[in-house]
């Protein structure tokens, strides 16, 4: 089975990623670690996209499709894949798209979670990291995974500490901005990727304002 997934920040989208990984026995790939392996491996397209990098540039896509390419010929990929972070506009959809077609690759399911922009804002500024495990989920502005309020401070509902803190960058409305038009942009961005999609492969649609568990069985049920 081979899946594209597509959230705003803030829509759980990694966290829906890591269920349907453990559920279907895919490998949820993401591209940011494709980079960062060819990089440190010093691959050919590796080495090509650090000096676009180093000189503060965007990665053509034509080297980053042709990376995300050869990582989902693995063998470990041969059982399926999850692919998250790619593409993130309407031209590296038609591109990732030929070239799955050139490589006989089928894809066989598109998720994309929807969210409204301004709760996936909130839900980013919302979080809170404990300084235990940074894995135990809390977050301001969702009911379900609450910090525990006493006595005017905030405990972790996971272990009960009190060392909650937060992320500079969930805290930088700019930044978030900026990544939020990138992906509610319908006409090259990447609801125009999504776009791309619909009317090509199985398109899921769930709605991300639940909680994880009502958005995971949703998901889950139709991918069975």
């Amino acid at each position: 089975m081979n899946i594209l997934i597509f959230g705003p920040n803030g829509s759980g989208k990694g966290t829906q990623g890591a269920l349907i990984k453990k559920r279907f026995s895919v490998l949820h790939i993401e591209t940011g670690v494709i980079f960062r392996e060819n990089i440190n491996k010093k691959t050919d397209l590796g080495n090509k996209a650090k000096g676009f990098i180093d000189r503060g540039e965007l990665v053509p896509d034509e080297i980053t499709v042709p990376m995300i390419l050869n990582r989902l010929q693995k063998s470990d990929c041969k059982s399926g894949w999850l692919l998250d972070g790619f593409p993130r506009n309407l031209a590296q959809a038609e591109a990732l798209a030929d070239a799955l077609t050139k490589a006989g690759m089928k894809l066989d399911h598109v998720i994309e979670i929807i969210l409204p922009r301004e709760i996936a804002k909130k839900r980013i500024m919302g979080r809170r990291i404990c300084a235990v495990d940074n894995n135990h989920p809390n977050n301001i502005f969702i009911d379900a995974i609450k910090p525990v309020a006493k006595e005017g401070k905030l405990y972790c509902r996971v272990c009960g500490s009190e060392q909650l803190g937060v992320r500079a960058d969930d805290q930088d409305e700019t930044a978030i901005d900026k990544r939020h038009d990138i992906y509610y942009d319908t006409k090259t961005g990447t609801l125009a990727a999504v776009n791309y999609f619909r009317n090509r492969t199985n398109l899921i649609e769930a709605d991300g304002a639940p909680g994880v568990e009502e958005v995971s069985a949703s998901l889950l049920a139709r991918l069975s």
